[in-house]
């Protein structure tokens, strides 16, 4: 199977890419910034390419030639939820982009979309708990996805939506929580700021959502939405608690220094039984 991974270099990418090549897959590895890429583990046993998918000039034909499967994970511009370029950019670019792909005859494509998609709705999210976004970021994503359901009309493929809850570990953004929380522990700080610690997240290691991701893919009959979690509720001050066991850490952590956030509810996770569904199905086979 030959994969078209899109954002390769990114925090997802970077990370599916290694995951599919472990599965034995081909990989065409697609990202902006060659030297960025040329750094990643993966590098020489990829096809990269090195290329702006949103530009007016990209060569369709070129480059899903021989692909199976498009896994399109680029999304400039996060982890800012609440700008307007999502739905004024975004969007429509990623729109024609993945058109452009269909019509050059790519037959099954994976998009991965956001728990952001169900808005403030809170408690267990299933994959029939209605979208309901509340910020930019998550009303273009759910916008794409009915986008690319109304195409699936005129030319038909496979759309395979992962909607990604809270994912951690190497290449996530440097102003997220743990990745704060590990600078904190470098320097030797006495004490870390953070929140109340009381919200509970559906929380996924980087490395397991690949897996997933991956899975997925190699499920080539799926077609749907799916959420790509764990299933689980934990705390953010469990999780932290959890980090500073693994890391031997003793740092105080101020709690309630930050106010909680008012574009997240203060319970929600992911029900992952169609996840688990999938991938019983990928052993049995």
């Amino acid at each position: 199977m030959k994969v078209l991974v899109t954002g390769a270099t990114g925090f997802v990418g970077r990370h599916l890419v290694a995951a599919l090549l472990a599965r034995g897959c081909e990989v065409r590895a697609v990202a902006r910034n060659a030297e960025t890429a040329a750094q990643l583990p993966w590098i020489n046993a990829v096809e990269f390419v090195a290329a702006d998918i949103h530009a007016a000039d990209l060569d369709f034909a070129a480059l899903t030639d021989g692909v199976d499967a498009l896994a399109h994970l680029a999304w400039p511009g996060l982890p800012n939820y609440q700008a307007l370029f999502h739905f004024e950019h975004n969007l429509m670019a990623d729109y024609r982009f993945i058109k452009g792909a269909v019509e050059a005859g790519v037959s099954q494509v994976l998009v991965t979309g956001t728990c952001f998609e169900y808005g403030l709705q809170s408690g267990p999210l299933s994959e029939q708990t209605e979208a309901r976004p509340s910020n930019p970021y998550g009303l273009a994503k759910n916008t794409l996805r009915l986008f690319l359901e109304n195409l699936q009309r005129q030319q038909p493929f496979t759309l395979q939506w992962a909607r990604l809850f809270y994912l951690h570990g190497a290449g996530q953004n440097p102003n997220s929580l743990l990745a704060a929380l590990d600078r904190a522990i470098e320097a030797g700080d006495d004490s870390f700021n953070m929140s109340a610690g009381e919200q509970l997240r559906d929380y996924l290691a980087i490395d397991t959502a690949a897996h997933y991701l991956a899975a997925i893919l190699q499920q080539r009959e799926f077609d749907g939405v799916i959420n790509c979690s764990s299933g689980q509720p934990v705390s953010v001050r469990a999780l932290v608690e959890q980090r500073l066991c693994e890391r031997g850490a003793s740092i105080r952590l101020n709690l309630g220094h930050y106010p909680y956030p008012t574009h997240e509810p203060m319970a929600f996770w992911g029900v992952a039984d169609r996840l688990q569904q999938l991938l019983g199905a990928e052993h049995e086979a």
